[in-house]
């Protein structure tokens, strides 16, 4: 009997010790079984439990699907307006991404230096003002090419200086503890609206008209606005220092290019962002010069790329481990070889199921990317980082969306995506072997008393390129 009790004594300590081992060090939960095995909970559901988070991430989320809902009907209405000419869609979508390049650097300053939330509350109103002017003409039938052309270029200026803050605004809503799932889900949210937003156009398209589609828009930012009302400020994790007049560009581009783990994605996802995501040009392309078929047709294609993408930012949302550069690399040479592969499929049902698996690794280059660059950033200068971060991803548009249009017309939109994905392919290959003799050639060259141990990839260890070097077996705390 007493040995019994000693087993069972023995067993309950043994259960105890294995309940305190499963306290991480930023104080999280994970589930123990019976006979000590650990149960990791769900990490996107335990960052979504942060109410400011998760309101803001619903409003966004319509939003955006919203938004990219009506960038796909414009290019559907472009095409009507001009008789399916690939080259009036480039130049619309050029003038749509062109002010990233222009005032993009410009809204990252405005986000270290202002209020994200007060910031984000004025870009999202203009922008809600956009769309239903648009909706409005083209209902009303007083819509012609140049004004579409002209409204796309006012919605991207205003994107422009709301991209920064939006992202940036992140880790004031949940803290450096899950800032790195919140920058996944965040990430997610966003890439999803892109794959889901023009699936939802073509099949609304085909149903209503585009002008409904642009009124829609101007509905859904109700969602984010009430988001960003209802965030209450007290929980919010914002810096208490600001930068004002002392937040300089110089200071960012400093920082990318001296740290490798934000110099490797940033210029990844510019080759990636140029030449590979230029979907919203080409499937509707595909669906109506080389398939000729119409806008339900093209609403399947990107139903199915959605789906594909749904899948990615799902698996990207739950990762408890940190993005490496080796996924970075990895996922992009697979979207490079998908996206190629899908301009040489023969008939409209195979181009439709590569698109699966093309969702899937476009969205996790994307999310990792997003990810390494905001956890590798200094939170002082993040919104400035992270302005260049969405340059490189959304300005390359204006040159890569031309040349799209320009490559279909001259040799047909299948030779484009084989094009774009080679490029995509090669570029992360070569950036990454550059990027590392690089890093290991500044190791050597430098006095190993004066380099400072850099922060591991994945880790919100802020880069401070004035401090003293840290022993690396006594890392600052978080």
């Amino acid at each position: 009997m007493t040995k019994h009790r000693r087993v069972h004594s023995s067993d309950r300590t043994q259960t105890l010790r294995a309940h305190l081992a499963a306290l991480d060090m930023g104080g999280r939960h994970r589930r123990v079984r019976r006979g000590g095995r650990r149960r990791a909970p769900s990490e996107a559901l335990a960052t979504l439990g942060a109410r400011n988070f998760r309101r803001y991430l619903i409003g966004q989320l319509v939003s955006n699907i919203g938004t990219w809902m009506q960038r796909a009907a414009q290019d559907l209405l472009v095409l009507q307006l001009t008789g399916n000419s690939g080259s009036a869609v480039g130049i619309l979508t050029a003038l749509q991404f062109l002010p990233q390049t222009l005032f993009g650097l410009s809204g990252g300053v405005f986000a270290d230096r202002f209020a994200k939330r007060r910031l984000l509350l004025l870009t999202q109103s203009a922008m809600g003002v956009q769309s239903l002017v648009l909706g409005v003409l083209t209902v009303t039938g007083a819509i012609n090419l140049w004004a579409v052309d002209a409204l796309a270029f006012l919605l991207g200026t205003a994107t422009a200086l709301d991209s920064p803050a939006r992202n940036a605004f992140v880790s004031e809503l949940v803290g450096k503890e899950r800032l790195a799932n919140a920058v996944s889900l965040n990430s997610a949210q966003f890439n999803v609206a892109r794959a889901v937003g023009p699936a939802v156009a073509g099949l609304a398209v085909a149903a209503a008209g585009t002008g409904p589609v642009f009124l829609a828009n101007a509905a859904s930012y109700l969602a984010v606005l009430y988001g960003l009302i209802t965030i209450r400020a007290d929980e919010l994790h914002a810096p208490k220092e600001k930068n004002l007049g002392n937040a300089r560009l110089s200071d960012a581009f400093r920082a990318i290019r001296a740290t490798p783990e934000l110099l490797l994605p940033i210029t990844v996802i510019a080759f990636a962002g140029t030449f590979g995501f230029n979907f919203q040009v080409t499937i509707s392309l595909i669906a109506i010069t080389v398939f000729n078929s119409g806008s339900a047709a093209y609403g399947y294609l990107s139903a199915a790329y959605a789906i594909g993408s749904l899948i990615g930012a799902l698996r990207g949302a739950g990762k408890r481990k940190p993005p490496t550069a080796r996924r970075l690399v990895t996922a992009t040479v697979v979207f490079g070889v998908l996206e190629a592969l899908a301009g040489l499929m023969p008939g409209y049902g195979t181009f439709l199921l590569v698109l699966l698996p093309t969702g899937l690794a476009s969205v996790t280059v994307m999310t990792t990317a997003n990810a390494m660059t905001q956890l590798n950033a200094d939170p002082g200068m993040r919104g400035r980082i992270v302005s260049v971060y969405l340059l490189v991803l959304l300005g390359g548009t204006p040159v890569g969306a031309p040349l799209v249009g320009l490559v279909s017309d001259t040799l047909g939109a299948r030779f484009s995506l084989v094009l774009g994905g080679a490029i995509s392919a090669v570029a992360a290959i070569a950036l990454s072997a550059v990027i590392t003799a690089r890093s290991r050639t500044s190791q050597q060259s430098t006095p190993l008393t004066a380099v400072a141990s850099p922060p591991p990839i994945g880790i919100d260890s802020p880069f401070h390129p004035e401090r003293t070097p840290q022993p690396v077996a006594r890392r600052p705390a978080a």
